[in-house]
């Protein structure tokens, strides 16, 4: 039986998915996509858009986004990608990223996304995503007053 439970991640993406304007950022970016005579065809704006949108928002490299995208169906899923479809390696997401750098297109995006996101009483904050390392530290119950610290979470490995 298939859990119904999301994950915060899914949340997000589902939310932001809905209020982006890809339409107006599209728009914007198409302006200055270049036009190829030959060869493959280039990826669609929109969904290489959204590939960079998750780059910002987990930190993603190039080449770390190009295997999230083999790996995490959500990802795929949030970009419009079937099983089916050429997923983007990473120089072709690089190339995408130098576009929006040359026009300096991304101040414009961040400018856009900011205005409409505030627009709609929301906000989107970075943060950081810490590896989990167990170190050692005193109890929680040693602070001055020998109370338990709410905010302080223990963990034990073994029996240390």
């Amino acid at each position: 039986m298939l859990s119904t439970r999301r994950t915060r991640k899914e949340v997000l993406l589902d939310e932001m998915g809905q209020v982006m304007p890809w339409a107006e950022l599209v728009a914007l970016i198409a302006a200055h996509a270049p036009v190829a005579k030959t060869g493959r065809p280039p990826f669609d704006l929109e969904m290489m858009l959204r590939i960079h949108c998750l780059q910002q928002w987990f930190g993603l490299s190039d080449l770390a986004a190009e295997e999230a995208l083999f790996e995490m169906t959500i990802y795929r899923d949030f970009c419009g990608l079937s099983g089916t479809d050429r997923i983007p390696d990473g120089v072709s997401i690089l190339r995408f990223r130098h576009l929006l750098e040359r026009y300096d297109l991304s101040s414009h995006i961040l400018q856009i996304i900011n205005d409409k996101l505030n627009a709609q009483g929301l906000m989107l904050k970075s943060g950081t995503v810490v590896d989990a390392t167990l170190i050692a530290a005193p109890s929680s119950t040693k602070n001055k007053g020998g109370k338990r610290d709410l905010e302080m979470h223990q963990t034990k490995k073994g029996n240390q």
